[in-house]
């Protein structure tokens, strides 16, 4: 887990006008807008989004919108990271798979919350970058594989919730396969027109689809559309 420094609840690299704008952040975008869980507020608060976005944008990373973070990704905004993040209800023991690690940030807010992340991303430069700034960071309990995130992650499953940050046409079947039974997953699906959907494993496999928002997020890429 990430940890605060002793005296000033700041992290390494961190800095009072970054807590500042964080605290705005969550007062204006996350809290008004209906997020109110008191640990994903808590795990917002304590992850330095400025650490997670490009060089030169770092005055922006608190900002209610997307950014780019390269190689055609963007960090999504800290509202929707919050709304996904709360959708899971997450209660401190379960294991999570996010599929698109991107700039890492969404990781590194469920690191907080649970023991065991596991970050799947379809662009190895992405995990390369973000492998870096975990270590930097002192991030442990985040592991990360370069792989095509619509098949999940079958070694390590089942998880008890996987959030998803691209969007597919359709929910993969693979990846309600490795939920638990009772997992939650939350992933946005459609083309021209996207809905965050929350997805709920039943006992006998199938599962339970609950439409949540409308969402803007990037395609979701298969491992052949990459090479092509």
């Amino acid at each position: 887990m990430i940890e605060f420094a002793a005296d000033t609840g700041l992290k390494p690299g961190d800095s009072h006008r970054y807590l500042q704008q964080r605290k705005k952040m969550i007062k204006e975008q996350i809290i008004s807008r209906g997020v109110r869980s008191s640990r994903v507020l808590k795990a917002i608060e304590s992850v330095p989004r400025h650490r997670f976005v490009d060089e030169g944008s770092e005055g922006n990373a608190y900002d209610d919108t997307p950014l780019p973070i390269g190689e055609s990704q963007t960090i999504s905004q800290p509202f929707i990271v919050a709304y996904m993040t709360a959708a899971l209800d997450l209660r401190g023991g379960e294991k999570v798979l996010e599929v698109g690690t991107g700039s890492g940030y969404q990781a590194a807010v469920l690191a907080e919350l649970v023991n065991e992340v596991y970050s799947i991303e379809i662009n190895e430069n992405l995990i390369i970058e973000v492998a870096l700034r975990l270590k930097k960071m002192g991030i442990g309990n985040i592991d990360l594989r370069f792989g095509d995130g619509y098949q999940g992650w079958q070694e390590e499953a089942p998880f008890d919730c996987i959030v998803v940050t691209a969007a597919p046409d359709h929910i993969p079947p693979s990846l309600v396969e490795q939920l638990r039974v009772g997992g939650r997953m939350v992933i946005p699906v459609g083309d021209s027109e996207q809905e965050l959907v929350l997805v709920t494993k039943r006992q006998d496999g199938t599962y339970h689809r609950e439409s949540r928002i409308p969402v803007r997020f990037v395609p979701m890429l298969r491992q052949t559309e990459r090479n092509n």
